[in-house]
């Protein structure tokens, strides 16, 4: 009867589709039970794989629209335009004089009390900010190379040198007023033996400063249309 029953199953699940359910006899000593599975008829979602271009939504833009018209409204004194560029890409152009320039960040841990502290603030190239060598002597190297790279001053510390760039070197190179040429140019001579120091020279094919742009120079890009559409601040 065992060898039977489990023969009539297999002729059914032979003769059922693949979308219908299936049924699969498990035999015990006292029982003789069915379970049935289904197969989930919903088609997955696919994630794209080719990089698709799709238009601006109206919508979207218009909402953009008008939250640059209320951070305008907000803060007229320091917004001077609001465009929108490659369609949906909201812009707001403020001037340099309504920021302060350095946004200094201290991630502070102390491993004797199991304990964070973040402190965040502001200063400009003028205004010294205090060491915390006192507190953590860890900071040393830290602030001297946020001096050495940024130009951020900090009083009371024990020997605020650079710590990266060459004795004698001027400015600070990740500001962003650093031009990225530098001002000197740095060479071995053989003659002498020794690293020298010259005023900068451009080769002559580095010598074309007439593009508003280094991209300009690619054919594609020369006589591409404006990508930034001013706002209207009124509505």
């Amino acid at each position: 009867k065992m060898t039977s029953i489990l023969r009539n199953y297999w002729r059914l699940s032979r003769n059922l589709s693949f979308a219908t359910p299936k049924c699969y006899a498990i035999a015990s000593p006292l029982l003789i039970r069915c379970n049935t599975t289904t197969t989930s008829e919903s088609k997955t979602d696919k994630t794209e794989t080719r990089p698709t271009i799709r238009k601006p939504s109206h919508v979207d833009v218009d909402r953009l629209i008008n939250f640059g018209r209320y951070i305008n409204d907000c803060l007229p004194k320091y917004i001077q335009q609001v465009q929108l560029a490659a369609g949906d890409e909201l812009e707001l152009l403020i001037t340099p004089d309504g920021i302060i320039p350095t946004f200094l960040v201290y991630n502070l841990l102390s491993l004797r009390y199991n304990s964070r502290i973040r402190v965040k603030t502001y200063t400009d190239e003028l205004t010294p900010v205090d060491s915390l060598h006192r507190v953590f002597q860890a900071a040393d190297w830290y602030e001297r190379e946020i001096w050495d790279m940024f130009g951020v001053f900090f009083s009371n510390h024990p020997d605020l040198r650079r710590i990266l760039t060459d004795y004698g070197f001027e400015g600070h190179p990740l500001r962003k007023d650093f031009p990225l040429s530098g001002y000197v140019e740095v060479r071995y001579d053989d003659e002498h033996k020794r690293i020298v120091i010259e005023p900068l020279e451009l080769t002559q094919e580095f010598r074309k400063f007439e593009l508003a742009a280094p991209w300009e120079q690619f054919p594609n890009f020369r006589d591409a249309p404006a990508i930034a559409e001013p706002i209207s601040k009124k509505k």
